[in-house]
């Protein structure tokens, strides 16, 4: 189960460990799997839905959302739990659109 006060990486759904308000540095990965924790899926401006599929307007374009990159817009976040709250929104919603 996803909790919302720990953070999952985005590739395995691991737990990480890491205390409230370390700062996140571009090779800092994953333990589990090795998966870059500071890359845009780890954002919280990360959204598919926006242009770039990021909520920030003016950072730049960043084409690979799952490496290691130098964003200054770059704000750590537990993606996994926001996403599944999300999912749980969509579905809510279109559950209550063919009510009968």
């Amino acid at each position: 189960m996803i909790e919302k006060n720990k953070i999952y990486c985005f590739k395995c759904s691991s737990e990480i460990k890491i205390e409230a308000g370390t700062k996140i540095m571009r090779r800092d990965e994953c333990d589990k799997c090795g998966a870059s924790l500071r890359c845009c899926r780890m954002c919280v401006h990360y959204d598919i839905s926006s242009y770039n599929e990021c909520r920030e307007p003016v950072a730049e374009r960043i084409l690979e959302k799952d490496k290691a990159n130098f964003c200054d817009y770059f704000v750590f976040e537990n993606n996994l739990a926001n996403k599944e709250d999300e999912k749980n929104r969509h579905l809510d919603a279109a559950k209550s659109l063919f009510k009968n």
